[in-house]
């Protein structure tokens, strides 16, 4: 048996190679010969097209051809192929040659579909959250709606929703793992994800979407329970999300501040101690304000995620307190929720008369939520917390070489485990918060176990070339400009497409940099940038041994990805490239 695959998709190349690859590893399974658009031949048994874009079929004409959606492709190839082998009709070209494929059973409503609006956005706002709006666009587009997605990533918002657009949308889809501001909404049917289900499941997501969507009501926001909204899990909903909404305002305060500590060393370690120089100017921007703030921010905007905009006020309050009492980041996520679940308690049961209910946004709330986190966190919480902080930066700033080996084998692997989940965010967080301490050494394995799964597997690209495809060498150049950013996220296409080997590779090879990088005792006063942070003279310490950290954890990840890797088939080496050109041309 032999099939030609056709794919394309509007928003770029990624999900249109990811299909190809799909849909050629599951006819390799059966047996079954695959070539792509360009190499075939006019011998092939059908024609499989699985596009969200325009794709001229005209050299099809009289061949058998199946018609399958692109999300279908991606998520089912087996189903695909199934049903091409016994749906497959001659093709006759019509002026449909150059409209969107879709299967058979697609809508009938595809040209008076739904109007959707979306919002994706992840807590670092880079790769998840425009992947998920590009799966999103793309099932949207081949279930026949119009659909319009607005990604609120580490910039803000891009291709920003206009009024005029969500007054005309009959639903809105907020696939967020962080609290974004809904207020704009109101009075629209609402259906609330995460950017991973979105990404995984685009078209399960927007069907259900636009079945269960309801109306929320005033204030219920994301702490509200409702049909219009997926089943709650740990990550999607609850003490996950209020986490990282606090961690996603405050990394911009923590790389801006480290950034200037590093500045500040440009001119010498010790050089801040000089008062009224520009070092010392540096240094009271990064230390003395930005870094004091980073707590305060954290709490405050997990309280927001809780309560709204009364969580805002204990949360930042409960916050700054954190930072006097000396109970840091630990104590800031604790005030972040004691201030929070204070602010929505007060709004919710404390009940006021109709004559002085104006008064319960503006006083009420914020005077008694403010009162308790305040006096928990005085009396309760301050003292055991900074205690228990001071033991735990004592420890980590006095460990002996074998107990920061393994600290730094566990978070370089946990960078690698999930890339971008929430293992990656765990660590990252853990990282970040210590900063406050001024304890580095973490943050620097953090950051070198990170950036090797993106570099290590551009490197396998590069190592054993006849076992990857042309798409795939291409891609792995990508990776690694990707790796040297520090976007771990970047070696997730080769992660989907073969998990199994890719995971314990990625793993290892992180582990390696991260323990490489705590026994060196490198540290790093940026939590973000990669290699170019490096560029700031002592932003790193031990900058050539850190370098060699890093090398050393890609180059363990690539050789043992090149060597266990299996060899693809002769004929897919040019072909995938192929399949991409045609997208590009689509798109």
């Amino acid at each position: 048996m032999k099939i030609t695959i056709v794919t394309a998709c509007p928003g770029g190349q990624t999900t249109s190679w990811l299909a190809a690859q799909r849909l050629f590893r599951a006819a390799e399974r059966r047996g079954w010969r695959a070539v792509f658009h360009p190499d075939d031949s006019g011998d092939s048994d059908y024609v499989i097209v699985a596009a969200s874009a325009p794709v001229d079929l005209s050299g099809y004409a009289g061949r058998a051809l199946y018609r399958a959606e692109l999300s279908q492709a991606l998520a089912e190839p087996d189903t695909v192929l199934d049903a091409a082998e016994s749906q497959a009709a001659p093709y006759e070209p019509s002026a449909a040659d150059t409209a969107p494929a879709a299967d058979d059973t697609a809508p009938a409503e595809a040209a008076s579909g739904q109007r959707i609006v979306a919002v994706t956005a992840c807590p670092t706002g880079v790769a998840h959250t425009f992947m998920a709006a590009e799966a999103l666009a793309e099932a949207g587009r081949a279930l026949g709606h119009q659909i319009r997605v607005e990604t609120q990533g580490s910039v803000g918002a891009q291709d920003a929703l206009t009024d005029e657009e969500i007054a005309a949308a009959d639903v809105v889809l907020l696939a967020c793992d962080i609290e974004v501001d809904d207020s704009r909404f109101a009075g629209k049917p609402i259906y609330r994800a995460s950017t991973g289900a979105a990404l995984k499941q685009a078209r399960s997501t927007i069907e259900a979407a636009l079945a269960e969507a309801t109306v929320e009501s005033a204030g219920q926001g994301s702490a509200g329970s409702g049909q219009g909204q997926a089943k709650p899990s740990m990550k999607e909903r609850g003490i996950y999300k209020h986490l990282l909404t606090g961690v996603s305002f405050m990394l911009p305060m923590v790389v801006a501040g480290g950034l200037c500590i590093a500045l500040s060393f440009v001119f010498g370690i010790n050089a801040a101690d000089e008062k009224g120089s520009l070092a010392a100017a540096l240094m009271q921007i990064g230390a003395g304000s930005a870094f004091k703030l980073m707590v305060p921010i954290l709490a405050g905007y997990i309280a927001y995620s809780i309560a709204d905009r009364p969580g805002l006020t204990p949360g930042l309050i409960g916050g700054w307190l954190a930072t006097d009492l000396g109970a840091g980041f630990i104590g800031g996520i604790i005030a972040g929720f004691l201030g929070g679940y204070a602010a929505l308690a007060v709004k919710r049961f404390v009940p006021l008369p109709a004559s002085i209910q104006s008064l319960k946004p503006i006083l009420i709330i914020p005077l008694i939520s403010s009162l308790i986190t305040g006096l928990v966190m005085i009396y309760v919480i301050g003292t055991p917390v900074a205690a228990i902080l001071e033991a735990l930066t004592g420890f980590l700033n006095s460990m002996g070489s074998t107990n920061a080996v393994l600290l730094g084998l566990l978070l370089g692997g946990m960078m690698c485990f999930d890339m971008g989940g929430p293992i990656n965010k765990a660590a990252y967080t853990f990282g970040v918060g210590l900063l406050s301490s001024q304890t580095y050494l973490p943050m620097a394995a953090i950051m070198a176990g990170g950036m090797v799964p993106p570099i290590g597997l551009g490197l396998a690209s590069l190592l054993a070339r006849p076992k990857f495809d042309t798409a795939e060498r291409e891609g792995g150049k990508a990776s690694l400009v990707l790796g040297l950013c520090f976007i771990t996220e970047g070696a997730i296409p080769f992660a989907a497409k073969d998990p199994i080997r890719v995971i314990p590779c990625c793993v290892t090879g992180g582990a390696v940099a991260g323990g490489l990088s705590m026994f060196f005792g490198c540290k790093l006063m940026a939590p973000h940038g990669g290699l170019f942070v490096m560029l700031i003279p002592n932003a790193v310490t031990h900058a050539s041994l850190y370098l060699a950290a890093i090398a050393a954890g890609s180059a363990v990840t690539g050789l043992l990805y090149a060597t266990i890797k299996p060899r693809v088939a002769a004929d897919s080496a040019s072909a995938s490239t192929d399949a991409l050109g045609l997208n590009s041309s689509a798109s």
